[in-house]
């Protein structure tokens, strides 16, 4: 039996990436020819899966990843593991998930358009610096035999930015779990919950799902919804600034319409009494919410650098817009309004677009690559 580990620092149960990690190591436990082998310094407990915890000492966000990656790969050398799997980016990994997508490609959006003082303080920030170091070395390191993308966005932002053999780069779209995320069972509590949030019953409502308020637009989600008085916006997720949000808000007249619920572990009821999903992101590698809200039968709007954004289907299951056109997105917004008696249609056909992204077929694509990698040398090409 082949070892596989897969490695990931820590767990947040509302964020996209651990649902995918979570997917992957249920998918394996019914495998005979691979185990898997969690190394991680907080995680959840699963059930008959071994799990490695390492969690060295550490002062600041740098010595925090630093120390995790040299105990991580110390681990999964000492565990003698077949293959490493790493959704971090630690430097001697035989396969890395991209599933945060890049961060150099994420700094470049960022600073779009952005004056010298941020672009100052950026530079003046070490994380920044290690990071990127950390990715180049990781990237360009001869262990590497494949990178896994879960979009063509984050498949063409590797090849651009470290010239990743195309051969080596390969792209599995996150799975969703379309029994679960059902229009049925998000919609079984609307009437309450709407009740509950104090959104009136017939009130066009976008629901936006995440965590990293500035990557995700949140700023932009509220500025849309402005010139369109019944429109309300749900907000679910956390951020460190939450405040300055709720006082943006404020100043633009809508804090009656804007709803900030923060983080919430099942976030299946609020699609639920939503109409439509937005996620203005400056940078999305792919985005599980996307798929989820397309599963629970909701349009999307979202933005030309959101990887989930090669599943919409303009005007038929979403509409897209760059994240920093302001007059874009209220026009999106509008438009979404106007297809209102379009809506059941659109949610069918929101739901048929995710009908074949599923978690079983995802992990099945991932042990396809995992046999073709164990069987070859460990030098060799990965393959497409």
């Amino acid at each position: 039996m082949k070892r596989l580990a897969i490695v990931r620092q820590k767990y947040n149960p509302s964020g996209g990436a651990e649902r995918i990690v979570s997917a992957i190591l249920r998918q394996l436990r019914g495998e005979e020819a691979l185990r898997p082998v969690l190394i991680t310094r907080n995680w959840e407990t699963v059930d008959d899966v071994e799990a490695l915890r390492v969690d060295p000492f550490y002062l600041g966000s740098v010595w925090r990843d630093w120390s995790f990656a040299r105990a991580a790969r110390a681990a999964w050398r000492a565990a003698g593991v077949d293959l490493a799997q790493s959704h971090e980016r630690i430097p001697g990994c035989h396969v890395f998930r991209a599933g945060d997508g890049v961060h150099a490609a994420w700094l470049a959006a960022r600073l779009e358009g952005r004056g010298g003082w941020a672009r100052l303080a950026t530079f003046c920030n070490p994380y920044h610096h290690y990071m990127l170091r950390a990715e180049r070395a990781m990237f360009r390191h001869p262990d590497l035999r494949a990178v896994i993308c879960n979009s063509r966005l984050v498949r063409d932002d590797v090849i651009r930015h470290f010239g990743v053999p195309a051969e080596r780069c390969v792209v599995i779209h996150n799975g969703v779990d379309s029994q679960r995320f059902h229009p049925d069972r998000a919609r079984s509590t609307r009437a309450s919950l709407r009740q509950g949030i104090g959104v009136p019953p017939d009130a066009p409502t976008l629901v936006y799902v995440g965590s990293g308020f500035e990557r995700k637009g949140v700023a932009q989600a509220l500025r849309a919804i402005v010139p369109h008085a019944q429109t309300h916006l749900v907000i679910v997720g956390g951020d460190k600034k939450l405040a300055r949000y709720r006082q943006l808000a404020q100043r633009l007249g809508i804090a009656e319409r804007a709803h900030f619920m923060g983080p919430q572990r099942d976030v299946l009821g609020f699609y639920g009494i939503a109409d439509g999903f937005i996620l203005p992101t400056i940078y999305e590698p792919f985005g599980s919410v996307v798929g989820e809200a397309l599963a629970c039968g909701l349009p999307v709007l979202t933005s030309t650098r959101c990887g989930g954004a090669e599943l919409i289907r303009e005007g038929e299951t979403g509409w897209l817009a760059p994240a920093g056109d302001d007059a874009r997105w209220r026009r999106n917004v509008g438009d979404w309004l106007a297809a209102r008696p379009r809506w059941p249609q659109m949610a069918e056909q929101a739901r048929a677009s995710v009908a074949n992204l599923t978690e079983a077929d995802m992990a099945a694509r991932m042990m396809a690559l995992y046999r073709r990698l164990l069987e070859r040398e460990p030098g060799a090409e990965a393959g497409a």
